[in-house]
């Protein structure tokens, strides 16, 4: 029998080759694997090809395993099998829900270790030329939730907007027209912004505007999900690279 262990690993953005080396050769040592839905597939291919891979994806709200069965999976496949894999978008401490399943496996007497990933939040505004900070433009940036784990719109939103830094919100196309009308509110009507669909892809698509009219060019686009959401001075550096 092998020891239970669980490994968390940051996939990256969607980009298969923007996984770290570390994260390669921790799945290549996986006897389970279970994997998100933002997760490309071609990063299943660095596991043993006996090793078990079983899709416990979420996207956009829908679960096609609540997190709570994702837990006892995790615990049942470490015990039967050992070594874990769970292979997450972006990186598991961003929105990944990691410390609920890190409290799980050690309630079990399961090892942990975490391989960080690279985030969405930064990667997929980068691989469209705009940075998340810049010099006289934007001294900081904001990573916020678009939906909170009840569904709801999450109150930070709000003191972000009141910010001068850039704010990038994951997870907020559901409540996109909202999100827009906050900053709105806050007066920041004609500042630059920019959603991004599928970002680091091929399938990669971005829009750009200001807070006033990017969701009508987002409609007219066909943006949808998944995508991230940039507002900030710093979009206008997007036609300026």
């Amino acid at each position: 029998m092998k020891a239970p262990f669980l490994s968390l690993i940051g996939a990256g953005p969607g980009d298969p080759e923007l996984i770290t080396l570390k994260a390669v050769r921790v799945l290549g040592q996986a006897d389970v694997v279970l994997y998100d839905a933002l997760v490309n597939p071609a990063l299943l291919d660095h596991a043993p090809p006996q090793a078990i891979r079983q899709y416990v994806g979420k996207r956009c709200g829908r679960h096609s395993l609540p997190q709570e069965e994702i837990n006892r999976l995790i615990v049942e496949m470490a015990q039967q099998y050992g070594h874990v894999v769970r292979l997450k978008g972006g990186d598991p401490f961003v929105f990944g829900r990691a410390v609920e399943e890190i409290i799980t496996a050690q309630q079990h007497h399961i090892g942990v270790t975490v391989i960080p990933g690279i985030s969405s939040a930064t990667a997929v505004p980068a691989s469209q030329m705009i940075p998340v900070t810049s010099r006289g433009v934007a001294e900081s940036f904001w990573v916020t939730t678009g939906t909170t784990c009840s569904g709801q719109l999450s109150g930070d939103i709000a003191l972000a907007a009141q910010s001068t830094a850039t704010v990038v919100i994951l997870m907020g196309m559901h409540h996109l027209g909202y999100i827009l009308q906050i900053f709105i509110d806050h007066g920041k009507q004609y500042t630059p912004a920019a959603i991004i669909q599928e970002g680091t892809t091929p399938q990669a698509r971005i829009v750009t505007g200001t807070v006033s009219d990017i969701h009508l060019r987002a409609q007219q686009a066909g943006i949808g999900h998944p995508a991230i959401i940039v507002i900030g001075d710093v979009v206008s550096l997007h036609l300026q690279v």
